[in-house]
């Protein structure tokens, strides 16, 4: 074989991002792969906007299916997003033996088995480095550089968007609407952001990070996912003054064959390396049985980072087409079927400490009356924050609670949030500050 010929479908961001590479970085990539890898075919429904990259001797097409029919290309690059039609195309690909690259997390955390099974099936490569956390060579280090170790934890920050709105709350005192609209104004935010905020494309990458730490394939819906929507300036400060940080975390952990996995606001130490993650840049914190604890930080988005990960996949496999070999690692680093049926642990069952924020009345008796109520649900009381009245609203008491079940803290919360000295609904948030122990 004297080159391998790439089709890439979708020519956005990270499209137009690995098409520059291609271009721009041919001699380099040939160094690196030792062979040329070359796109020849671009699918793209707007071919008439300017990307700012010249496409001379690249056929460009509107149809999809002029790169799979294409017998020369041996990869395909799915770029466009979304469960269809970047899962036909992909299914299709694999079974006309081409290799396939994507970044598609939320194809991969919804239908990674079948796409695994379909490589396997048609013994071609799948490569999906830029899934998760953009830049970060997270796949490749658990399914490689970590296969000797057993994992017992892993802990990130993998929303670039979620963690740019908490840090510019936090080291800007803004509101969480003026951080959402200063993201969206600066592009790290959508129009639509529910899926960021909410905390589903972070379930999304834990879903494939499980997978590859674990070898278990989740389902998302499995995996408790609360967003970042009620966290106010006010929870921001008095974690603070606590001495803690505020971030979105993905949390998972295999215990004796029980699965935790759960995204979620956690507060955590400021003087964790997470706490200093800043702005759209992701981390994973990764506790290994060996290794002890190690942290991947970087730009976990944006069009160069992903590109350079969608690009890295290419090099691999043009490596392994260069040697006439395939396969020589399985897709997620496990030989055997994926476990798709795991015990997970139920949240009612965890046992954190927690924050609480009361909104009450000012008046005397409320504050022993609330711990009353914890105290009857087996809730012990770590410390209290009482502030004196700021305006003509409710006074708020922060609580520290010592370990408690959640279902415990949920029981106690509905009955607390039905007496009349609480005006509004009260807010609670997990706290790790043991991270290497998780």
């Amino acid at each position: 074989m004297d080159v391998v010929q790439v089709g890439l479908v979708g020519l956005g961001t990270v499209g137009t991002g690995v098409a520059k590479i291609l271009i721009e970085q041919a001699a380099w990539l040939e160094r690196r792969a030792g062979i040329p890898i070359r796109l020849k075919r671009i699918a793209e429904l707007d071919l008439d906007r300017d990307r700012g990259i010249r496409l001379h001797g690249i056929a460009l097409s509107r149809d999809a299916k002029d790169i799979l029919e294409d017998p020369d290309i041996q990869i395909t690059v799915e770029l466009i997003g979304g469960i269809e039609p970047a899962r036909t195309i992909l299914l299709e690909a694999m079974a006309r033996k081409k290799h396939v690259v994507t970044a598609n997390k939320a194809l991969l955390a919804s239908n990674g088995p079948e796409l695994f099974e379909a490589s396997s099936d048609a013994d071609v490569e799948i490569g999906f480095e830029a899934s998760v956390a953009g830049g970060i060579p997270i796949v490749r280090c658990l399914r490689e550089g970590l296969a000797g170790d057993r994992i017992l934890s892993l802990t990130g920050i993998i929303n670039g968007t979620s963690n740019y709105i908490l840090s510019t709350m936090t080291d800007q005192r803004r509101s969480f609407s003026e951080s959402l609209k200063q993201a969206q104004s600066l592009g790290y935010a959508e129009a639509d952001p529910r899926l960021d905020i909410e905390g589903h494309d972070t379930a999304h990458k834990l879903v494939i990070l499980v997978a590859l730490a674990y070898g278990i394939h989740l389902k998302p819906q499995e995996v408790f996912t609360e967003g970042i929507r009620e966290i106010t300036e006010m929870d921001i400060a008095y974690a603070g003054e606590l001495g803690y940080r505020i971030k979105l975390l993905a949390i998972a952990k295999n215990v004796r064959g029980i699965l935790e996995a759960r995204v979620h606001p956690t507060i955590i130490p400021a003087h964790h390396p997470l706490a200093s993650v800043g702005q759209a840049f992701n981390a994973i914190y990764v506790n290994g049985e060996s290794v002890g604890p190690v942290m991947f930080y970087g730009k976990g988005a944006g069009m160069m980072p992903t590109a350079g990960a969608v690009t890295s996949d290419l090099i691999d496999i043009g490596r392994n087409l260069r040697l006439g070999i395939r396969r020589r690692m399985p897709p997620l680093g496990f030989y055997g079927d994926i476990i798709e049926k795991a015990a997970i642990k139920p949240m009612e069952a965890l046992c954190t400490k927690h924050y609480i924020r009361f909104p009450v009345v000012d008046r005397p008796g409320v504050l022993s009356k609330i711990s009353g109520v914890l105290g009857n649900h087996g809730i012990s009381i770590h410390s209290v924050i009482q502030h004196g009245r700021q305006n003509a609203g409710p006074v708020h008491i922060i609580m520290l609670t010592h370990e408690a079940r959640e279902a415990s803290l949920q029981q106690a919360m509905a009955e607390i949030n039905r007496m009349e000295e609480v005006l509004g609904k009260s807010l609670f948030i997990r706290i790790e500050d043991a991270l290497d122990d998780l």
